[in-house]
């Protein structure tokens, strides 16, 4: 196999993966779920990490920044309101939410189609046909990323807080003395 093919191989195997996770995740966006104990931490942590990366990456561009500082903002106040129209359940078995789908899914279906948007139009990466810069991150793209992180950032932090009240309102098990 040449390096070529073996590049378009794992190019298409890493595609498969990344379509599987964004399935499983879309789907998990939709149900009813048991409130973790680290993934709103993890979302906490992670998004604004990767927002700091990306605009120490774009400090030459500052259109790019704007975008991303943009989409953020605007990802938070989407989180805002899907956290207004979470259903959240307390019960015995521990703390649950109904996110509302739409949001969530909108979201990531938008990002996921403006990479395979940028994909198609340049090719595999590292690749002869890929046009010099294709690897750039666009303002469009690095605003809807910021859209999706700031969404995820807030949710999360909106989460983190409906569970630390959802515990110090829920009566304490009494011990046999």
């Amino acid at each position: 196999m040449t390096p070529q093919q073996t590049h378009v191989v794992v190019t298409l195997v890493l595609l498969a993966f990344i379509a599987w996770r964004l399935q499983a995740r879309i789907r998990r966006m939709i149900a009813r779920q048991k409130l973790s104990t680290m993934r709103p931490w993890v979302n906490v942590i992670l998004f604004p990490l990767l927002i700091a990366v990306l605009a120490l990456g774009s400090h030459t561009q500052p259109l790019a920044q704007a975008s991303l500082a943009g989409g953020a903002v605007l990802g938070a106040a989407l989180g805002v309101i899907g956290l207004r129209l979470t259903r959240f359940e307390v019960s015995a078995e521990g703390l649950y939410y109904t996110p509302s789908a739409h949001i969530g899914v909108v979201l990531s279906v938008l990002l996921v189609c403006r990479i395979a948007w940028r994909f198609l139009r340049t090719g595999f990466p590292a690749s002869p046909v890929a046009p010099s810069g294709a690897v750039a991150l666009t303002p469009l793209t690095l605003a809807l990323f910021g859209t999706l992180a700031g969404y995820y950032f807030a949710y999360a932090v909106g989460l983190l807080r409906w569970a630390a009240k959802s515990r110090s309102l829920s009566p304490k098990p009494q011990t046999p003395s």
